[in-house]
């Protein structure tokens, strides 16, 4: 098999999907505050900043404009841990649950309509493939 024609073709494919704005709309909901959104709904509203950071793999500089971002948009107050001062916990605001909640239905709403154009049988294998390559590189 040629792996270097078929890995070209992959990689136009996919800026394809982006200029048109499907891989855009996926990687917006998977990082930045959407993804703080949701990491800190799926942790029961309260996370450390230090949580987030090792769940995007990203700098603590880049979680604290992150989190300020949040905050300005009265989606997540930070509180100091009352068991241990030196800590902040990071709470979502009703406001931020209701907007984590409202990413959430949007993301998957786009990765249904995503899958049902693939049909049934072309899903499902897209959805293993992508599974062996997390499997892989997680």
């Amino acid at each position: 098999m040629d792996y270097t024609g078929l890995s070209e073709e992959f990689l136009q494919t996919v800026y394809r999907l982006y200029r048109i704005g499907v891989q855009k709309q996926l990687n917006s909901a998977v990082q930045g505050e959407a993804f703080a959104l949701h990491f800190i709904a799926q942790h029961d509203g309260a996370v450390v900043p230090s949580d987030i950071e090792g769940a995007m793999g990203v700098s603590s500089a880049r979680i604290a404009t992150v989190l300020n971002g949040l905050e300005n948009k009265a989606f997540v107050t930070r509180q100091i841990d009352p068991a241990d001062r030196r800590r902040t916990i990071i709470r979502l605001t009703p406001l931020g649950e209701e907007q984590a909640a409202a990413s959430a239905d949007h993301l998957l709403g786009l990765a249904k309509k995503l899958l049902e154009f693939l049909g049934e049988e072309d899903a499902a294998n897209y959805v293993r493939i992508m599974g062996r390559l997390a499997d892989k590189f997680d």
